[in-house]
């Protein structure tokens, strides 16, 4: 009877290491910065971080993302410009309210690890790689990307910078 205690415990500590973690939403955010008429550069955030979280440092093969921001929560601390980035002419939020990435694999990489999986963004999906580390229940991952490859401010021209640098703040309970 003590031994099978024993188990039903270690299997139980097994599946609480397989958990899906929470995400804190109040606490993750995406940052960006964006060069604006090639002289200024531009920052901002997204919040409204959600989905599925489930990262096993010890089980990489059963580690998974599915998460979302809300596009209209972008602030780049300017609202007129906040307002004109949820218009058409660039996110377009009415008809693409959540920017999602998807992971297909997390692998160790280097001091940390990365994601691989599908992006999507304005109604346009990519695969990325996100390098990212894991520490006190905190992902942090960059990624740059160029917003014309998922029709954001396809046609802004000049004033608005083409590379995109982003930092993925995702804290976890």
């Amino acid at each position: 009877m003590k031994h099978i205690f024993i188990w039903a415990i270690v299997l139980l500590s097994a599946q609480a290491s397989f958990a899906q973690q929470t995400i804190n939403t109040a606490n993750s955010t995406v940052k960006f910065e964006i060069s604006n008429w090639s002289v200024i550069t531009v920052e901002g955030t997204f919040r409204g971080m959600k989905g599925t979280f489930n990262l096993n440092t010890s089980d990489l093969a059963n580690s998974n993302f599915n998460i979302c921001i809300d596009a209209a929560s972008i602030n780049t601390d300017n609202e007129q410009r906040d307002e004109h980035l949820k218009t058409d002419d660039f996110f377009d939020v009415e008809k693409y309210p959540n920017i999602c990435f998807k992971s297909t694999s997390v692998t160790k990489s280097g001091k940390g690890y990365t994601t691989t999986g599908t992006l999507t963004m304005h109604g346009v999906s990519k695969k990325v790689s996100i390098p990212f580390t894991y520490n006190n229940n905190t992902f942090t991952g960059t990624l740059e990307i160029d917003r014309t490859d998922f029709g954001v401010g396809s046609d802004s021209g000049f004033m608005v910078g083409e590379e995109v640098s982003l930092e993925i703040i995702c804290v976890v309970k």
